[in-house]
């Protein structure tokens, strides 16, 4: 009854099926890409910086219209 449905909906209206296909192969893809990656090889980019560096000294504030 399901997959006669479903060969129904792809017949008719497959924008629809192809559309409900992609949104359930996306939850599977978060679960099954990360291990195959890894066993390719792949390794994740050094993070980016946060924050900059600060000057181990002291530190004059501005006065007047100084940068």
């Amino acid at each position: 009854m399901v997959f006669q449905y479903l060969k129904n909906s792809a017949n008719k209206n497959p924008y629809i099926f192809v559309s409900f296909v992609v949104a359930a192969i996306g939850p599977v893809l978060v679960v099954a890409v990360p291990p195959f990656r890894k066993a390719q090889g792949y390794v994740s980019p050094a993070r980016l910086p946060e924050s900059y560096p600060l000057p181990q000294r002291a530190r004059s504030p501005p006065a007047g219209y100084e940068d």
